[in-house]
């Protein structure tokens, strides 16, 4: 009967197209028949309260019924309503139960599976809040950074102070002068920034995402001035010197918060079918995991920027290995951010 009761719901639907004005018809009919089973899906799991036991022999085999029922659904709303808030419930439902359904054994386990597997699912879900992020941060890096090469006396108050120093002229083959003391208390420094950078944009997503576009524009700004006043003076080769090894994953970690932020900001504008506050939740809770998940990755860019920029090893070095440090990034977003089989199979 599930079989059948899926093969109904996918004849339905199966040959709407996005801009088919029957979709929000054939979307209210799918959620008319299934929210029941997402709703009794939701009360076991608040009941069985982590361990799955507390239901009882039936509950357990109502619990495995309705979250394969509910995996299938994901997997259709995913494919034929791509840009409804009814994805984020199910995909905040589907992971609640999936750990009931197959009891992750220790907590370690659970936090292998978060790192390796989770994580990179969330960040590839939604790939449209992260071209927008990206966006958000290249466009106005581009046209400060224009203006800033054929203006710099005007473009020179839009850096703060504590970062013009990269625009100095220095020596090639020379580092920063600084100590090994001073190294360490510099990566601290650049750690502290990186992460209050990435809460504050995940955290912007509770305005309705426009905290979260403008603080994503202004570091855009901030880089592309800092960038135009390097060239105009001479010293854009030392200043990409001085941003390339960690600069790449460190802003890629920034558009991946960022993208999470608007995720939660387009979840408060438009909730969908549920009410607005399940909505939020139900991707605030994916946000903060993206943010948990993304922490290390700038622990990373911070000890790259801490350590090994300032020892000035040339445009080849800081090449290779900031681009091999994003492109490990995401190719495990591309790689581990795969669907799990049996959810595609659905």
């Amino acid at each position: 009967m599930p079989g059948a009761r899926r093969k109904r719901i996918n004849d339905g639907v199966a040959d709407e197209g996005a801009g088919d004005p029957k979709t929000l018809v054939k979307l209210d009919r799918f959620v008319a028949e299934r929210a029941p089973g997402w709703s009794e899906l939701e009360r076991l799991s608040a009941g069985a309260r982590r361990k799955p036991e507390r239901l009882g022999p039936d509950g357990v085999r109502s619990l495995g019924a309705l979250y394969r029922g509910a995996a299938a659904d994901l997997a259709l709303a995913r494919r034929k309503f791509p840009g409804d808030p009814v994805v984020a419930r199910l995909e905040e439902l589907v992971g609640r139960a999936r750990h009931l359904v197959y009891d992750a054994k220790t907590r370690r386990s659970s936090a292998l599976h978060f790192f390796s597997r989770r994580y990179w699912r969330l960040v590839a879900s939604r790939p449209l809040p992260l071209l927008i992020a990206a966006a958000l941060l290249i466009a106005p890096a581009a046209l400060a950074g224009g203006w800033a090469a054929s203006d710099p006396d005007k473009a020179v108050g839009l850096v703060p102070g504590e970062f013009r120093s990269v625009a100095e002229p220095r020596e090639e083959g020379t580092d920063l002068g600084l100590s090994l003391e001073e190294q360490g208390t510099f990566a601290t420094q650049i750690l502290t920034n990186n992460i209050r950078v990435t809460f504050l944009a995940f955290a912007g997503g509770i305005s309705a995402g426009l905290l979260t576009a403008a603080l994503t524009l202004y570091n855009g700004v901030v880089l592309g001035a800092a960038a135009g006043l390097s060239v105009s003076g001479g010293n854009g080769t030392t200043f990409y010197e001085l941003v390339a090894a960690h600069g790449v994953l460190e802003l890629s970690c920034i558009v991946v918060a960022a993208a999470a932020g608007l995720r939660m900001g387009w979840a408060l504008v438009e909730p969908g079918r549920g009410t607005r506050l399940s909505a939020v939740m139900a991707e605030a809770r994916n946000a903060v995991e993206i943010v948990l998940g993304t922490a290390p990755w700038l622990v990373v860019a911070g000890l790259v920027e801490g350590f090994i920029t300032p020892r000035g090893l040339g445009f080849v070095t800081v090449t290779v290995v900031g681009f091999g440090l994003a492109s490990v990034y995401w190719g495990l977003v591309v790689w581990r951010g795969r669907e799990p089989q049996q959810v595609r199979a659905a």
